[in-house]
């Protein structure tokens, strides 16, 4: 036998392996790592996949909170596992602002993981206080331009998903204003409960209970559709900010170089997963929307969201930490 065809049994054998690999997928427990704590909207999201997977495959997918560094600790974990499809990623889109937020990380975002498949995305809600006489988007804008840089809108913290929101609102509306950061969803929604701080975008999952029962008002949610949680609730392209899109958005990940049967194979079960009756109700009941992309367009997604945050970090004077 020559060596060129040699070399061709072996890379042909190795293929089949791969493949037959992927098809019986998993044999043991999975361990899924999860970037912030129990309780969090990461771990919640995470947990409803996990729990689907792991009637799928028989096997056990283990939900392993590792919060710390805005979920950079336990990305960290995963771009350093073997590529064998036994230690995956659960992250919200800080995966995407983090190369943004960090001077320095672990890791190379692109480089170092393999994006497999999109979860879910839920958007923030633009909220005030009900005794505020705005009630429209439109005049929203208008009150922040007659006032530059004198409205108060609240974050979360500097470098949250409720700051980008709220940066890519200015950036797109062309508005000065003046941010007051708090240190979570909590403390920002007791200040517009008590007219402290006119505006601010709320996630969704934080602020539904309060705008369910008329605390506080809900002027426009920011992703591109409506939520079917809020559907009376126009979004922010509506209200006359062509294109904007804004929110959490979460995914599956694993280590960079995993066979491309297996991530065919684990994106194939997180669709089905997403598609199954139960997990879609449970999914609406936390306002969130499932996500179908394959691989190579989820790769795309995660590039463009990188870039479209780094955009909007710069516009914003956010400096790296």
């Amino acid at each position: 036998m020559s060596k060129i065809k040699f070399l061709s049994a072996v890379l042909l054998s190795s293929v089949t392996l791969m493949a037959s690999a992927a098809e019986t997928f998993p044999t043991r427990p999975v361990r899924v790592i999860i970037t912030f704590p129990p309780g969090s909207a990461t771990d919640i999201i995470g947990r409803v996949l996990t729990t689907k997977l792991t009637e799928f495959w028989g096997q056990t997918a283990v939900a392993d909170n590792r919060g710390g560094a805005g979920g950079v600790l336990g990305s960290q974990v995963v771009a350093q596992a073997s590529p064998d499809g036994y230690t995956l990623l659960i992250n919200s889109n800080a995966q995407a602002v983090n190369p943004s937020i960090y001077a320095k990380l672990p890791y190379d975002t692109l480089r170092d993981f393999t994006n497999i498949a999109p979860i879910v995305s839920a958007p923030n809600v633009l909220i005030t206080s009900p005794s505020n006489r705005i009630r429209t988007l439109q005049e929203v804008i208008q009150e922040a331009k007659a006032q530059p840089g004198k409205v108060n809108f609240a974050s979360a913290g500097v470098g949250s998903g409720t700051h980008l929101s709220l940066e890519k609102f200015k950036m797109m509306a062309h508005l000065e204003y003046n941010h007051i950061p708090y240190k979570g969803t909590g403390e920002a929604i007791i200040d517009i409960l008590a007219g402290r701080v006119e505006y601010y975008f709320v996630p969704i999952s934080a602020g539904i209970g309060y705008i369910k029962d008329n605390k506080v008002r809900a002027i426009a949610v920011s992703s591109i559709k409506r939520n079917s949680q809020v559907p009376n609730v126009p979004t922010v392209d509506e209200g006359g900010v062509k294109g904007y899109d804004s929110g959490l958005w979460f995914g599956l990940w694993g280590p960079a170089k995993m066979p491309p049967a297996l991530v065919d194979k684990i994106a194939k079960d997180v669709d089905r997963a997403l598609a199954s009756k139960d997990v879609i109700d449970r999914m609406t009941a936390l306002a969130a929307v499932p996500m179908h992309m394959k691989p190579a367009e989820f790769t795309n997604y995660v590039k463009s969201e990188i870039a479209d945050t780094a955009k909007v970090v710069k516009a914003a004077g956010i400096k790296p930490q």
